[in-house]
């Protein structure tokens, strides 16, 4: 592997018996003994030279392959954090295998390039997004509120104070959790979920884990959400105590780190970003769409700048933006939240490259 970073080259020993008992008893002796996982702790890790970071997420990914006896999996979605994680996890583990679970919601460039790979088991969830809108609700506008929403619906106390805003926190005074903003949404004419997401990939990966055994490999990093930052500050990138067991060894990078490591390593990824470029700082930055989940995912969107997500797909995309917002009715849902999705001519698709 090029890049002064340390690692096995497919030379990766797996262990059994008595060995494979004390490699494991080490591992969870080493976690216990870890530093108290907080933000400080959270910001140090993240702050780390970039080699330094590559070399840990080998080791975290060795860990896994080994504590397992190589019953493991890749989370392969076509993105780009799951490029980087296949290929790390190839170099010193070369038959693992990819999991890519495709839910119809995924940029076509995607899911032709995640098909494109090797060795990457293709599975779809049970239903269709339509359904899944139909039985659970819109997935807006933040997975948290849609959870606190659906259960204000039922009556249930708890949500009902987040959304008036009389939850308190430990210290007596008004939680930060408190969403009143949202409260409207409780009488909105559609139904409201985070469901969707536990549907379309959760329940498909759950039932792949049962039928073959394996656990999962994932590349998710902490800095996307809060969620992704608590599970990391409670388990570490390794949960092996988590009541599913998962790893995630690519918590620690950043944006940078990602971007940085496709370019260094000169890897194949989706054409949905477009190409990966340098500011005159040093700073990388994409051409083309900067994320790459859900395409009909609401979640988030009303904190972004215009053109927002749906703004672009409109003119990368167009039939992808039909689909989503005139047939699907996304667009009713966004004009009642306030987010305007409607492509201008005055919008700048992407980045002006001039700006660099």
């Amino acid at each position: 592997m090029q890049g002064n970073v340390t690692g096995g080259g497919g030379l990766i020993e797996l262990l059994h018996g008595q060995a494979l008992a004390e490699f494991r008893a080490r591992v969870d002796l080493t976690k216990a003994n870890e530093p108290v996982h907080n933000g400080e702790w959270a910001k140090s890790m993240q702050a780390l030279p970039f080699t330094t970071k590559v070399n840990k997420s080998i080791t975290r990914i060795v860990e896994w392959i080994i504590y397992y006896e190589g019953q493991v999996y890749i989370s392969f979605s076509g993105g780009k954090d799951s490029t980087v994680l296949l290929h790390l996890c190839r170099y010193v583990f070369p038959e693992i295998q990819g999991l890519f679970i495709n839910t119809g919601l995924e940029y076509p460039e995607n899911v032709e390039f995640a098909l494109s790979i090797e060795n990457v088991k293709e599975i779809k969830p049970r239903i269709s997004y339509k359904k899944v809108i139909e039985e659970y609700g819109y997935p807006v506008p933040t997975k948290e509120i849609a959870h606190t929403v659906r259960w204000a619906r039922k009556g249930s106390e708890w949500a009902l104070n987040k959304l008036n805003g009389t939850k308190l926190g430990k210290d007596g005074k008004k939680s930060k959790y408190c969403c009143e903003k949202w409260k409207f949404l409780i009488d909105a004419p559609f139904k409201v979920s985070e469901e969707c997401c536990k549907v379309m990939k959760k329940e498909p990966a759950y039932e792949f884990e049962r039928q073959s055994g394996k656990k999962p490999i994932i590349g998710t990093t902490a800095e996307e959400s809060g969620q992704r930052n608590s599970d990391w500050l409670t388990h570490g990138c390794n949960a092996f105590d988590n009541e599913r067991p998962k790893s995630n060894p690519l918590s620690f990078w950043t944006e940078q780190d990602i971007l940085r490591y496709i370019k260094e390593f000169n890897l194949p990824y989706s054409a949905a970003y477009g190409d990966i470029k340098q500011k005159e700082s040093g700073e990388y930055y994409v051409t083309g769409a900067p994320r790459t989940g859900c395409m009909g995912c609401m979640f988030g969107v009303h904190l972004e700048p215009m053109p927002n997500r749906f703004q672009k797909m409109a003119v990368t995309h167009p039939k992808h933006y039909d689909a989503y917002i005139n047939k699907l009715g996304e667009g009713e849902i966004l004009d009642y939240i306030g987010v305007d999705y409607r492509p201008s001519s005055q919008l700048t698709l992407f980045n002006n490259e001039e700006e660099y």
